[in-house]
């Protein structure tokens, strides 16, 4: 029993708290944003971003366990999304209704394989600027062609532009 307890003081430690929120680095970045830097947390679930009271342009979540993109609350003001190296493989369908005005979402070196995976990203509908690199989806011969269907108002894909022609397909 003394076991099980310590490991779920430690499982705890690692959660998305309110404190952890409150006591991570906030700062104006180079693109002058306000940004919460929340990386190399463990940090396994997105949850008790109410605690940010939606006050932050960017939100860093790089490097932790997150395996499913969900449990944001409404957050308006929220444009730039950081994941990378994650363990993503899900998004959440209604991501959309919860981040209105996500300008810039970055998922680089994580797990998303198909391309149904990608599928709630139409929710994005602010959305201009997305990077799956290193992700196995994107070895799918269609993924570009894919994506850009999924959501034509992505401008930049994996770092290069959309072209007219990719637009096309």
């Amino acid at each position: 029993a003394e076991y099980m307890g310590e490991l779920n003081s430690v499982i705890m430690a690692f959660r998305l708290t309110a404190d952890l929120i409150q006591s991570s680095p906030h700062f104006l970045n180079p693109c002058n944003e306000l940004e919460l830097d929340l990386r190399g947390n463990r940090i396994p679930a997105i949850e008790n971003l109410g605690a940010t009271r939606d006050q932050y342009d960017a939100i860093d979540l790089s490097n932790n366990e997150i395996t499913v993109l969900e449990g944001f609350p409404l957050m308006e003001r929220l444009t730039t999304l950081t994941l990378n190296n994650n363990r993503v493989q899900e998004i959440s369908p209604s991501i959309g209704m919860f981040l209105p005005n996500l300008t810039d979402l970055t998922l680089t070196g994580n797990f998303l394989k198909r391309l149904g995976d990608l599928a709630p990203l139409r929710s994005l509908t602010s959305l201009l600027r997305l990077s799956l690199v290193g992700n196995p989806v994107t070895k799918d011969p269609v993924y570009r062609a894919f994506v850009v269907a999924v959501n034509p108002r992505i401008r930049v894909l994996d770092y290069c532009k959309v072209k007219a022609a990719e637009r096309a397909q």
